[in-house]
């Protein structure tokens, strides 16, 4: 059977299935985007994990090392870059259906927005992998720098604007759509952000703990808005 199943992967097959369950979920009838983001970070959850559970195994093959970049990036990419588009459509789709009309210029404007949210988290992907064999050719040692937002941070951002619905009982669907748009042009900008050590992942992993449990609570006692 092709593939490799070793407990170095599982998180990244795990991250895989999240975003999957997440995407059917979002798109399900009239559409549940707060429920798709419970999948969207856990997703975060399991990516913040995996490289170094994978690092763990001293006697990994060229090709197993090879196998694990390549399934991180397109897991990254369903899970961080189509996910939270269709978490953006599960909202215009429930827009749409309370309204009952929605302007035709802003339908076009929402597909535009999540199509090159999508683009620019793939041409992220790619060119990290890219730079990163080229330095791996010259530097053994462990990235300390990422050029441009990882694609990753997608499961802190887009959670934190479906908490602020809580906030403001209207369409946070422009907010939404803007801060995609701002996401996007991060991911391809040549910004440097130090890469995060064990106390960052787990700062991190304690914020989306957090608005996990944010979003349980209010989905909960907010229920009949949502």
């Amino acid at each position: 059977m092709l593939g490799f199943y070793n407990y170095t992967v599982l998180l990244t097959y795990a991250s895989l299935v999240s975003a999957v369950v997440g995407i059917i979920i979002s798109l399900t009838g009239k559409g549940h985007p707060f429920i798709g983001s419970f999948f969207l970070l856990f997703s975060g959850l399991c990516d913040a994990f995996d490289g170094k559970v994978a690092r763990t195994k001293q006697n990994r093959s060229k090709t197993e090392m090879n196998y694990g970049i390549q399934i991180d990036s397109l897991s990254d990419l369903v899970a961080f870059g189509v996910l939270p588009a269709c978490i953006g459509a599960a909202m215009f789709r429930r827009l749409s259906i309370e309204k009952g009309h929605v302007p035709h210029t802003y339908t076009v404007l929402l597909f535009a927005v999540l199509a090159v949210y999508v683009l620019a988290a793939m041409i992220r992907l790619a060119y990290y992998n890219v730079t990163e064999e080229e330095r791996q050719k010259n530097d053994d040692g462990v990235r300390k720098n990422y050029t441009g937002l990882p694609v990753t941070s997608a499961s802190l951002i887009f959670p934190t604007v479906l908490l602020i619905h809580y906030l403001l009982p209207a369409d946070i669907t422009p907010l939404y759509l803007a801060v995609m748009v701002f996401t996007a042009f991060l991911f391809l900008s040549k910004i440097s952000i130090k890469k995060p050590g064990l106390r960052g992942i787990l700062i991190m992993v304690a914020i989306g703990a957090v608005e996990f449990a944010l979003l349980v609570v209010l989905n909960w006692i907010f229920c009949g808005r949502l």
